[in-house]
């Protein structure tokens, strides 16, 4: 799970102010901390395609690109959330920060979607940027990217961003690819039982949900780890993009026993679907990361769909993009 290791840390969508800060915001519990502002949801006509979430996403880049400001921003639900490097942004703050953002071009590959529901999607790529913040230049990638589009009332908008710089995977790990890949097995061991509490079936309460994970994960216990996944579950992560199988062979070789978790914020999705952001803290070399798993209703239990990290710097946001977009740790910020 090599990055589970901050999955649901660093294995791989809190509260962020009107303005950018530099670090995560804290927001209440998942329960009490669901985002009020969003709108009453209405019947859609079905659900996002593949081709229609990525004209949307290639769409917001445009603008920014445009410097379109309100367009830009007609296209970011009230309550959207980009997690980057430096910072968490709520929609104003993201839009405060890239009107100093000139953006020249944006490259794109590895298009991959996970429809939530009808009314949800998850839209994962790469890209390369060309262009400065306040006249200096952003690293240009590339950039492993994540974002969610959600129907309200009857518009698809974009919820949620994050993006993450990508990085070498160290050997034996597997370099990075446009398509989840599988991740080296862990040398056999024997597994603890998953115990009947974490059998359970997670509720609606993201915030728990994640909580529940990092006790797998603190326990490898694979199984109790494994039966919190969708089978469509991707994990992206500054090494490589990760299917389920590959997170979950990674429990049993991560010490997640000093893993601190804190500034807790859940956005509400749909009625079948949550985001929940947090800061992950493990001792160096790995650090501060900022993280968030988009947890969905599939059978009558609540499963994660998808997780993302990005290590955190105190380095100011330089890049922007579309749909909710954030960059990693020394890099910029998008969207």
């Amino acid at each position: 799970m090599k990055k589970f290791v901050v999955f649901f840390a660093v294995m791989v969508m809190a509260a962020a102010c009107a303005t950018p800060t530099n670090n995560t915001a804290t927001g209440p519990n998942v329960n009490s901390n669901v985002n009020a502002n969003v709108a009453t949801e209405t019947k859609s006509t079905g659900p996002l395609s593949e081709a229609d979430a990525i004209a949307k996403e290639k769409a917001t880049w445009d603008l920014i690109k445009k410097k379109d400001w309100t367009g830009f921003a007609d296209m970011l639900a009230s309550d959207y959330i980009e997690l980057g490097g430096d910072a968490v942004y709520d929609k104003n703050g993201l839009l405060t920060f890239v009107k100093d953002l000139d953006v020249t071009d944006v490259e794109f590959s590895d298009w991959k979607s996970i429809p939530i529901d009808a009314d949800a999607t998850i839209l994962t790529y790469s890209l390369n940027l060309k262009g400065t913040h306040k006249g200096q230049a952003m690293p240009a990638g590339p950039y492993r990217a994540t974002a969610a589009w959600v129907n309200r009332a009857g518009k698809w908008v974009a919820l949620y961003y994050q993006e993450t710089l990508a990085k070498a995977a160290p050997s034996p790990a597997p370099s990075a690819s446009a398509s989840p890949q599988t991740k080296p097995a862990a040398s056999p061991q024997t597994r603890p039982a998953a115990s009947p509490t974490a059998q359970m079936a997670a509720g609606p309460d993201a915030e728990q949900n994640e909580k529940m994970v990092w006790d797998a994960i603190k326990s490898k216990n694979s199984d109790a780890f494994a039966s919190f996944l969708a089978p469509d579950f991707i994990e992206v992560e500054a090494d490589g993009v990760y299917d389920k199988a590959a997170s979950v062979k990674g429990v049993s070789t991560f010490d997640a026993s000093k893993v601190v978790l804190s500034d807790w914020k859940t956005v509400k999705i749909d009625n079948d679907a949550a985001l929940v952001t947090y800061t992950l803290k493990l001792p160096p070399p790995i650090g501060a990361e900022r993280h968030a798993t988009i947890w969905a209703s599939r059978g009558g239990k609540w499963l994660a769909l998808l997780h993302q990290g990005t290590p955190a710097s105190t380095a100011p946001k330089m890049a922007a993009s579309p749909a909710p977009k954030v960059a990693a740790s020394p890099t910029p910020k998008s969207k």
